[in-house]
């Protein structure tokens, strides 16, 4: 936690947690105002939570969610009214604090001058330059000139951005590049389904992203507010404008919690959890191991999401411990699948309703769910199987994982790079964008249907900084993407179903099937999942070493 004074009244901060509200009320402060709206980050704690915790430590607290990048005149105008009516002083934060100073400045813009906000901000530790530039310019932010300018800007520092940001690095050394992204910690997703079998520990699926942001790359601690391709320009929360010469879109996707009437309010207590957040994974191992009779259930929201088979990998693992401990037979395990199949990939499928079998778990088709009551503890579904009604159901449950809704992040949807779904629009070979020609993109966030998973964005960095390589020396896409993904699905503690396919359900598999048959289970797959890819994530493709990933060439005419 950070107090960054700007008078007297307010100061600002970065993210929160629920330990800080004790320390906040100590330094003197008497209110507390949330800018971030809840399911933002993986380890971000819901405003309820930071209420209660306000609550208890005696402070009042008010919820001004803002999207990253998104402050209106209005929202400017509702934080001046929340200073005015909230006892004073006040702490208000944001994943940075940026937006919350963003909000201060707009709303002291008609009492003070320009350079007595710059001063109050400065000493704070935010540049509001651009937000002054807005004020000034009748509320837009111009874009002709920028504060910073860049052979290539990579937006995301996850695991798309650092991996192709290293890749082409290799490539082209004497390039500028910048990597935009706020975060402090970079976290190995994949390792998260083994925290909440635990397999791993949290700790050690978490870096902090300074250590892995490649040298002589610029790091930008910022979020993306807009773009403006026409101009070769990014806008930054705080209205601060970068150009470049091209442009790499990668910051992932959403995860939509609040999609869910309810789920937001009980994440983390009343036996739901889920091991899409880094904070809950621990809580998924921690209600499996207590489990000893009663009803589970796992839940999948329509797709795309990131990792297909995360939902049931969470199932496979608890049904495994159970089963190892004697107690499967007085659990009832539920799988709530809001689509039709198992698995998109059919040649996966024998080998894991081997596994709903021993398991003993129900599959329940086209139940989508759609509200969770917490202390009750039941969700209720919305059902539509095909040909037939939709209805509800409601299902009482001793423990549910919850996979959440998940959708492209709010800047994107509503930038000039989206498809109608509100992805980034690319060609689904060359990743380059369809309508803007300098623009690339590559992770989760683009349309390309192929599965969201780090080995899917393990492939595609190479063939993003072979492509730029070759349209900075003046030619044509050099690499094609098949749309490889793979799966490891972890059927067993010590046994995976290794899914390696491509587009159309092509299956491509790295190893011969002596090595690994992926479409049955192996305890190789097992020693490649736990042992040799976690390294391989951090020490390899976070450092443009590309290990299983050369991509396919542009065939000469």
């Amino acid at each position: 936690m950070e107090f960054k004074k700007i008078n007297d009244d307010i100061t600002v901060s970065p993210q929160i947690t629920s330990a800080d509200l004790s320390k906040i009320a100590a330094a003197g402060y008497r209110s507390v105002i949330c800018n971030r709206p809840d399911g933002e980050g993986a380890d971000q704690p819901s405003f309820d939570e930071i209420a209660t915790a306000a609550k208890n430590a005696g402070l009042e607290a008010r919820y001004l969610p803002i999207v990253s990048g998104k402050v209106l005149d209005q929202d400017a105008e509702d934080f001046e009214a929340a200073l005015r009516e909230l006892p004073g002083p006040v702490f208000a934060y944001c994943r940075t604090g940026t937006r919350s100073a963003t909000l201060w400045s707009l709303s002291q813009a008609k009492t003070m001058d320009a350079a007595d906000i710059l001063q109050a901000t400065k000493s704070a530790g935010y540049d509001m330059a651009g937000v002054v530039r807005r004020i000034v310019n009748g509320g837009k932010t111009p874009t002709d000139e920028g504060d910073a300018k860049f052979d290539v800007v990579v937006v995301g520092g996850g695991a798309a951005g650092i991996a192709v940001s290293s890749s082409l690095k290799s490539r082209k050394p004497g390039l500028n590049i910048a990597v935009i992204d706020p975060a402090d910690v970079h976290y190995y997703q994949p390792g998260w389904t083994m925290v909440g079998g635990g397999v791993f520990e949290a700790e050690t699926t978490a870096r902090t992203m300074g250590s892995l942001i490649p040298k002589d790359v610029h790091w930008i601690k910022s979020a993306v507010a807009a773009f403006e391709p026409d101009n070769n320009a990014v806008i930054l929360d705080g209205c601060r404008v970068v150009k470049y010469d091209r442009l790499i879109v990668c910051p992932g996707l959403k995860l939509n919690w609040g999609a869910v009437e309810g789920l937001v309010d009980t994440l983390g207590k009343n036996g739901v959890t889920s091991n899409y957040r880094y904070d809950l994974a621990p809580y998924t191992w921690e209600l499996v191991k207590g489990m000893k009779s009663g009803r589970a259930l796992f839940t999948q929201p329509p797709m795309p999401i990131k990792c297909a088979g995360a939902p049931q990998k969470a199932l496979y693992l608890s049904g495994d411990n159970w089963f190892r401990n004697g107690v499967l037979k007085n659990i009832d395990i539920q799988f709530m699948n809001a689509g039709g199949v198992l698995f998109g990939v059919k040649d996966y499928v024998p080998a894991l309703e081997e596994y709903v079998k021993k398991y003993d778990a129900t599959l329940n088709f086209f139940h989508n769910l759609v509200r969770v009551d917490g202390p009750a503890k039941t969700a209720t579904f919305k059902v539509a199987k095909p040909e037939t009604e939709a209805e509800e159901v409601t299902v009482e449950f001793d423990m549910m994982h919850v996979c959440p809704p998940q959708i492209a992040p709010d800047f994107i949807r509503v930038s000039p790079l989206a498809d109608a779904a509100g992805w980034v629009d690319v060609d689904q070979s060359t990743l380059r964008h369809k309508t803007y020609d300098n623009i690339w993109s590559l992770g989760d966030v683009m349309n390309a249907p192929n599965a969201k998973t780090a080995a899917a964005a393990r492939m595609q960095a190479p063939v993003v900084a072979n492509n730029i390589a070759a349209d900075i020396d003046g030619g044509s896409p050099v690499s094609l993407y098949n749309g490889y993904g793979s799966c490891p699905l972890t059927v067993e503690r010590g046994k995976i179903v290794l899914a390696e396919f491509g587009y159309g359900g092509t299956l491509l598999p790295s190893f011969p099937k002596w090595v690994i048959d992926g479409t049955k289970p192996t305890r190789a797959a097992w020693v490649l999942k736990e042992q040799i890819l976690p390294p391989v994530y951090w020490k390899a493709m976070l450092r443009g070493k590309e290990w299983l990933a050369k991509p396919e060439t542009v065939s000469a005419k």
